[in-house]
This record gives structure tokens, C-alpha cells and sequence, in this order.
């Protein structure tokens, strides 16, 4: 298995010139570019959160802590006062960061269900509609993060797949094959949960019409996108 150095260090160099490309073809802008160079990297930690001794989880679980005190002085900011909107977002950063994350702990195993191209779907499927309604992003530039953070997240599984093989010796360890994997079929709860996630994230992500439209000088992208309308 890949370490958290190598992990970060590949999703970045993968996605930083796929996001650069998107810029120089004019499918983004240069905040998109950045958006989406950055939304790679962090999907190469996403399936690392299941371990709980990893510096993923610890980081992944400090910007969500992050986020959900931002959001709650946003939504306080007009109805309390200035020392009760820090309290509260500095509760919000605690709750988040210790009781939530050892909760997640407990409930989760590593190299389970959520390191499995399904929980990556459904991490892509869940960014698109945080990042549209949350961030107010555009649909193509949240589509765009979703996507991304499916390529960092698969580069994760890869990874780790190759880690497993020893080319010095020609030995594949036993621990090949239970990386890159569509679910873990002994969880099957945890596979439908996953599911639904999936399904929960888009329905209430925007139209993927802009992206569908970029490519549309491509004669098949151009009949998807009729069907899918």
C-alpha cells in the first residue's frame, strides 16, 4: 500500500496538468483550473479515511471541521451575537473533529467499502452538489470538482494496487485486489448506503447541460447529449 506521502504527491502531479489542460483547451477558467487541480489531490486522500491511524483522516476531518464552522457563522452571522457566532463555530469545529470522527472510526474498516470505486463515485456524486449549492459554483466548474475528485480517488486505488506488486522478486502480495474493487461485497449494508449516497448526490446536483454542450463538436457526445435531454 501506497503511503499518504506518495499518494498526495501523484494525485497532484496527475491531476495539476489535467486541470491546466482544461484550462488551455477553454473548457475552465484559471480559478476553475486551480478548483479542480486542488479537488485531484484531495480525492487522492479520500479513500485513505477509513484508516483510522492515517494522516488522511486526520486532515480530511479538519477541513470538513473547517468548512461546517464557516458555515455556521455564514448562517448565524445575522441572528446572533459576535462572541455566540464563535462559540458556536468553534463547537461546530469540535464536534466535527472529535465526536463525528470517532464515531466514523468505530463504524468503518480499512480497505473496506469505502476504499472501492463505488465509494469513489459516490465522493464525486456528493461534491458536485456541496460544491453548487454550499459554494455557489457554477454547475460546469461543480461538475468539474466532481470529476476530479473521482480521478484523484481512483488514482488512490491504483496505487495501491501497484504497491502490491513486488517487481524485484516477481511476488504479488496478498493484499492485491482488495484495493481496487467496484464494492466490498461482504458489507453488503454498507454497498447499499453507498448507493443511495449516489443517488441522494444527484438529485440534487445542477444540469451537467454545460459540460455536455463543451464537447458537442464531438459527433457521439452530441447525440448523449440529445438523449440525455
Amino acid at each position: 500500500m501506497a503511503d499518504f506521502k506518495t499518494h498526495v504527491t501523484v494525485a497532484a502531479i496527475l491531476s495539476a496538468p489535467m486541470a491546466a489542460s482544461a484550462f488551455i483547451l477553454g473548457y475552465a477558467n484559471m480559478n476553475d483550473a486551480i478548483l479542480y487541480a486542488l479537488a485531484g489531490t484531495l480525492g487522492g486522500l479520500l479513500p485513505d479515511i477509513d484508516a483510522d491511524d492515517s494522516a488522511a483522516i486526520r486532515l480530511i476531518f479538519r477541513l470538513f471541521g473547517a468548512l461546517v464552522a464557516g458555515l455556521a457563522i455564514a448562517f448565524s452571522m445575522d441572528k446572533l451575537l459576535h462572541w455566540q457566532v464563535l462559540a458556536l463555530a468553534i463547537m461546530s469545529y469540535l464536534v466535527v473533529r472529535f465526536p463525528i470522527q470517532w464515531a466514523f472510526e468505530q463504524f468503518t474498516v480499512h480497505r473496506g467499502t469505502l476504499h472501492s470505486v463505488l465509494a469513489n463515485i459516490m465522493f464525486a456524486a456528493l461534491a458536485v452538489p456541496t460544491a453548487y449549492h454550499l459554494f455557489a459554483l457554477e454547475a460546469k466548474t461543480a461538475w468539474g470538482i466532481g470529476g476530479f475528485i473521482f480521478l484523484g480517488a481512483t488514482i488512490h486505488l491504483v496505487l495501491d494496487e501497484l504497491y502490491s506488486i513486488e517487481l524485484s522478486g516477481m511476488r504479488i502480495k496478498r493484499s492485491f485486489g482488495t484495493a481496487m474493487k467496484l464494492t466490498d461485497w461482504g458489507e453488503p449494508l454498507a454497498s447499499v448506503l453507498l448507493v443511495l449516497g449516489c443517488a441522494v448526490g444527484y438529485w440534487f446536483s445542477p444540469s451537467a447541460d454545460a459540460w455536455l454542450d463543451a464537447f458537442a463538436w464531438w459527433p457521439e457526445s452530441a447525440r448523449l447529449a440529445e438523449w440525455i435531454k
